[in-house]
C-alpha cells in the first residue's frame, strides 16, 4: 500500500518547493495525500477533459506541473467549468499536486529535458538560482548549450518544429541575422522572455523559450538574437519523463501503483496558414 505522502516525499526530495518562484503555487492543490494510491496520472495541466479522462481510467491521483490553483476562487459557481471540474476531483476522491517553477529549476527537471530534446551537449544552466536544499547542489533555470551541427535561422526553425513535433511557432530574426550560423543555443521551457538579455550574455545564438511578446520580440531582434517561440505546450514532455521517473522509483521502493500519462492535448492554440503566398 503506498500513499500519496510517500510519493510527495520522495519527490520533493528530487524537486525541492524551496525551488519555487515566489509568486508559483506549487505543491498540494487537492484532496488527500493521506489516502492509499493505486493509479496516478502525470500531466502539464489539470483541464476540465484531463479530469474527465482522469475518472474514466480510475485514477486517483494527478501529477500536474502547471498548478490547478494560480488564483484562489472566490465563488463556486459550479456553471464555471473550473468550478465543476473541482467538483469532479473531489467528488471521484482524485488527489492533485504540482511542481511547476520548482521542477523548472531543479538539476534533471523540465529545461535538462528540453535542452536534451534539443540535442544540446556542453549544457550549464541559464540562470544561477543558488544551491538545491536537499542535495546541496548549485541549480537554475534554463539552459544554454551547443547545438549538434551548424543551422541558420530558418533551418533552426524548421529543426525545432520537426524536435518538438508542432504544427507551427513564431521564430524571429533580423534580416542581416538569417544566414548567420547557430552554434550555441539557450532554451528556458514556459514563458521566458524576461530572461532574453541573460541568453545575449551567455553568447547564444539562438533562444528557445514560450509565450513572446510583441515589444519583448522587437528588442531580442534589435540585439540580433534569434528566437524561437514553439509555444508553451512543449512542456508536455514532463508528462513522459515523470512517469519514467515515477517508474524508476517505484521499482527502487516496491511501490504498488499503477503509472499513466495524461492522453489529452492540453495545448489551447491552433494555427491556420496563408496559402495565398508569404507576407
Amino acid at each position: 500500500m503506498t500513499t500519496g505522502n510517500e510519493l510527495i516525499h520522495r519527490f520533493e526530495q528530487y524537486a525541492s518547493p524551496k525551488l519555487a518562484e515566489n509568486w508559483d503555487n506549487p505543491g498540494l492543490q487537492l484532496g488527500n495525500p493521506d489516502k492509499t494510491i493505486k493509479r496516478v496520472m502525470t500531466t502539464l495541466d489539470v483541464r476540465p477533459e484531463v479530469v474527465r479522462e482522469a475518472v474514466e481510467q480510475d485514477v486517483d491521483f494527478i501529477f500536474a506541473h502547471h498548478p490547478v490553483m494560480f488564483h484562489p476562487a472566490k465563488k463556486l459557481d459550479t456553471r464555471m467549468p473550473q468550478n465543476e471540474m473541482y467538483v469532479q476531483l473531489l467528488s471521484h476522491g482524485i488527489t492533485v499536486y504540482a511542481a511547476h517553477t520548482n521542477l523548472d529549476t531543479a538539476n534533471g527537471g523540465m529545461n535538462d529535458w528540453l535542452a536534451s530534446q534539443l540535442r544540446l551537449t556542453n549544457t550549464e544552466r541559464l540562470i544561477d538560482s543558488g544551491l538545491d536544499p536537499v542535495s546541496r547542489k548549485k541549480v537554475g533555470m534554463g539552459r544554454i548549450g551547443t547545438l549538434n551541427g551548424s543551422m541558420n535561422a530558418r533551418e533552426f526553425a524548421q529543426y525545432c518544429m520537426r524536435i518538438f513535433g508542432v504544427k507551427g511557432l513564431r521564430w524571429l530574426a533580423a534580416s542581416s541575422d538569417m544566414d548567420k550560423p547557430i552554434h550555441r543555443v539557450a532554451v528556458l521551457g514556459g514563458a521566458g522572455q524576461d530572461f532574453w538579455h541573460v541568453a545575449v550574455d551567455k553568447g547564444a545564438d539562438a533562444y528557445v523559450t514560450g509565450d513572446v511578446t510583441y515589444h519583448f520580440a522587437h528588442d531580442m531582434v534589435a540585439n540580433h538574437l534569434t528566437v524561437i517561440d514553439p509555444g508553451h505546450h512543449i512542456e508536455a514532455i514532463c508528462e513522459s519523463q515523470l512517469a519514467e521517473l515515477f517508474g524508476k522509483w517505484k521499482k527502487e521502493n516496491n511501490w504498488d501503483f499503477e503509472i499513466i500519462q495524461n492522453r489529452i492535448n492540453t495545448d489551447p492554440f491552433n494555427f491556420m496558414l496563408n496559402n495565398e503566398g508569404e507576407n
